[in-house]
C-alpha cells in the first residue's frame, strides 16, 4: 500500500514538473501592434510583444506616461545594455517567465538603465524637482520617457557626470561595487581575481578594486589585454594562452564573471580565507544558468573559503557611491560602442555576442 503510494506520489510530481516545463517553455507568437501617429502626446518606445530574438523588437509610438502621486516622469537622454536584458528579451531561463509572464511578457517596456531629466513630477514627490538630472533602474528605458517612483533605484547624477556615463553605471556599477565591497569585503593589500575583466561589471571592478587599494589581476581574452592593463590591472592573464589556475599565486578574492572553472576547482587557488563571489551565469534555457551558483552553494559545507553567488541589488546609495567615483575620476566607463534608439536590436545582437569590451550605450533622441 506504501509503495503505490510513494509511486502515485512521484507520478503526480513528474505529470506537475512536466506540465510546468510546457508552461514555461511555451512561447506565443508575436501580435500585430497598432501603429500610433507621432504627436505631441506620443513618444517613440521600443516594445518586446513576445519573446525571441532581437527580431522580435518593435519601435512604436505610444503615449506618453503620466506619473502616479508618487512617482516622476523623467526625459531619457541615454540607456545602457545589459546580459539582463537579452535574458528578459528571450524569456529565458524560462523560470523568469513566473516574474514576466508566461507565453508573452505582461509589459512590453523594455531596457533597465537609464539616464536623464526630471520633466514632471507627482504631488507627493518631495526628492526631485523638474530640471534634475536623474539615472538608475526601471522598465521601459529603451523610450524617450519613463516613470517610476521617486525611491529606490533613482539617484541624482552628481556634476561632471554625463548621461552616457550615468546611464552605463546602474547593472553594470553597482554590481562590481557589491560583489567587492560588500560579498568579496575587499581590504587594501588584497589579491584579486577578476575573471571576465574586460566586459561591464569586469571594467568596473578592475577599477574599483585598485581605487580599494587591490592587487589586482585581470583575465581577458588577448585582443582585451592592454584595454584591461590601461584601466589599471597589475597583471593581465589572456585565457587562451593559460589558465589562471596555474597562475601559482592565492588570491584573497576572485570574482567570477565567466564560470568556465568549477568552484572548486577556483577555491583550490584562493588563500585560507579567501573568497569567491559568482556574478551572473552561464546562458541557457533550463539549468545551465544555475549550475555554477549550485555548486558553489554545495562546495561551501566543505570547505573553509567561502563560496557563494549573488544579484545586485540597486539601492541610490550605491548608484550615487559609484557615480561619485566616476565624477572623482578613480573610475571611468569604458564604452564598447553606441546606438541610436532605431537600433536597439543591432545594440542585443552585439550584446549576445559576448564580445564588447566594457558598456554599450543607447542614445535615446526624440523621433523625427
Amino acid at each position: 500500500m506504501i509503495t503505490r503510494i510513494v509511486i502515485a506520489i512521484v507520478i503526480i510530481l513528474c505529470v506537475s514538473i512536466g506540465a510546468l516545463g510546457i508552461l514555461l517553455s511555451h512561447t506565443s507568437d508575436c501580435p500585430a501592434l497598432p501603429q500610433a501617429e507621432l504627436s505631441d502626446d506620443k513618444m517613440m518606445a521600443v516594445l518586446r510583444p513576445c519573446y525571441g530574438s532581437p527580431d522580435v523588437l518593435e519601435y512604436v509610438f505610444i503615449d506618453v506616461p503620466e506619473p502616479a502621486e508618487d512617482e516622476v516622469l523623467v526625459k531619457v537622454a541615454a540607456a545602457s545594455v545589459n546580459p539582463l536584458d537579452y535574458h528578459f528579451m528571450r524569456g529565458s531561463p524560462y523560470i523568469m517567465r513566473l516574474m514576466l509572464g508566461t507565453g508573452a511578457p505582461d509589459n512590453a517596456r523594455f531596457g533597465r538603465d537609464f539616464a536623464g531629466t526630471v520633466v514632471a513630477t507627482g504631488s507627493e514627490v518631495t526628492r526631485f524637482a523638474p530640471g534634475d538630472r536623474v539615472f538608475g533602474g526601471t522598465d521601459g528605458a529603451f523610450g524617450e520617457y519613463i516613470t517610476r517612483p521617486e525611491t529606490g533605484s533613482i539617484a541624482p547624477i552628481p556634476e561632471g557626470v554625463g548621461f552616457e556615463d550615468a546611464a552605463a553605471i546602474p547593472i553594470a556599477g553597482v554590481t562590481a561595487l557589491q560583489a567587492l565591497r560588500d560579498h568579496g569585503q575587499l581590504e587594501p593589500g588584497q589579491r584579486v581575481l577578476i575573471n571576465g575583466a574586460s566586459g561591464g561589471v569586469g571594467t568596473y571592478a578592475v577599477q574599483m578594486a585598485k581605487a580599494m587599494g587591490a592587487h589586482v589581476t585581470a583575465v581577458c581574452s588577448g585582443r582585451n589585454v592592454e584595454l584591461v592593463r590601461s584601466i589599471g590591472a597589475d597583471e593581465v592573464i589572456n585565457y587562451k594562452e593559460e589558465s589562471y589556475l596555474d597562475s601559482g599565486q592565492p588570491f584573497d578574492l576572485i570574482v567570477d564573471m565567466v564560470g568556465n572553472h568549477s568552484p572548486m576547482e577556483n577555491q583550490s587557488i584562493l588563500t585560507p580565507e579567501g573568497k569567491l563571489v559568482i556574478v551572473g551565469g552561464d546562458k541557457g534555457n533550463w539549468i545551465a544558468p544555475f549550475v555554477v551558483p549550485i555548486q558553489a552553494l554545495v562546495s561551501n559545507q566543505f570547505v573553509d573559503q567561502e563560496l557563494k553567488s549573488f544579484t545586485a541589488v540597486m539601492d541610490s546609495d550605491d548608484l550615487v557611491a559609484v557615480a561619485n567615483m566616476v565624477a572623482d575620476g578613480e573610475v571611468v566607463t569604458v564604452v564598447d560602442s553606441q546606438y541610436p534608439l532605431s537600433d536597439t536590436a543591432q545594440a542585443m545582437r552585439r550584446s549576445e555576442s559576448r564580445r564588447a569590451r566594457g558598456k554599450i550605450i543607447i542614445e535615446v533622441e526624440e523621433a523625427d
